[in-house]
Formats: structure tokens, sequence, C-alpha cells
């Protein structure tokens, strides 16, 4: 699946951009670079929000393979109050893991900041679970359960950089809706 405008538009040079720079963009970079960012994020949400781990209970040492199918690698998300692990991952050979989560860039975000239901996204096969079921479930109710969205903490982590990656999400929501719309 991929991000398209709808045929009768053109898309804006910022969707363009958007639709096709990622995945050839990130292909080339290698994934340690992108560690100490994930790392980074992934500090920050556990002390902004620790009740989302609290929530996990039993399953926060679980291994979710967090799988954006239109990027070229995969997330690993150890959800460790104490030792909160996100690292990007090569598809293949597919990293060990106890829970998949497969779907778009922007359905992934979209589940995140609550404007997007899992279950739906489910059921219309956009999202795709595999593994530890259970362990699944209890991580989209902690998500649901927060008092605003994680994606939300996820940007505060980037500081002043905040406000222009709120303006690509925000374009990102919208090709979303535009696919959606076709």
């Amino acid at each position: 699946m991929t991000l398209r405008a709808r045929a009768d538009v053109a898309p804006s040079p910022l969707q363009g951009l958007l639709q096709t720079v990622p995945k050839w963009l990130l292909a080339g970079v290698p994934l340690a670079l992108l560690q100490p960012l994930l790392g980074h994020i992934a500090t920050h949400v556990a002390r902004s929000r620790p009740e989302l781990f609290a929530r996990l209970g039993a399953h926060s040492d679980k291994l979710f393979l967090i799988d954006p199918i239109d990027l070229p690698f995969v997330l690993l998300l150890r959800p460790n109050a104490r030792r909160p692990q996100l690292t990007a991952s090569r598809r293949v050979p597919r990293p060990r893991h106890d829970a998949a989560i497969a779907g778009t860039f922007v359905d992934l975000l979209g589940m995140m900041d609550g404007s997007l239901d899992g279950d739906a996204l489910f059921f219309s096969r956009d999202l795709r679970v595999s593994g530890d079921t259970e362990a699944v479930v209890v991580l989209r109710n902690a998500l649901d359960d927060l008092e605003g969205n994680a994606l939300d903490s996820i940007v505060a982590a980037f500081g002043p950089l905040s406000a222009p990656l709120k303006l690509v999400i925000s374009s990102l929501r919208g090709m979303r809706t535009e696919k959606r719309d076709e």
C-alpha cells in the first residue's frame, strides 16, 4: 500500500516529497545513526509518561516488532520503564519478537495519536497483528487510556524541532485522509 494523492488532484510539492522521499532516503541510512535518536525517544516517553509503562504490567518486557510496511526497516520496542528500548532493524532476517504490528507509517501514527481506531484498521486489514495478541491488546489499551496521546510525547522529545515535526505529521494525516477518500 502506498500513499497517493487523489487522481483528480495533483499532489502538492510537500505531499510529493513525503510520498517518495522516506523510503528511498531512509534505505541508505545506516541504522546505527537512527539508534541514538530512537533511544532518546524511548527514554523521553518513559520519563514523561510513566503511566503508559505501568499499564503494560507483565507485558513491559515483551519485544514488539512495529513494522511500518512502507519504510525500509522495522522497529523493535521493549517498553520496560527502567530500561526502555526502541531500535531499528533491517527487515531481513526478521528480528526475534514476541508480538508484531504491521501497517503503513501513517496508519501507525494515527493509532498512536488516537485519530485512528486500531480495531477498525485491523478489521479492514490495514493493520496486521501476529504473535502474542494479548500483549498487543494491552499495549493498545494503554495507548488509548493515556491523557493526551503518545505521539505528542514523542514529538516533545525533539524540543525546538517539535513545531516543524508537527507540520510534517499534519501533512501526513492529510495525505491519509485523501487516500481514504479515493
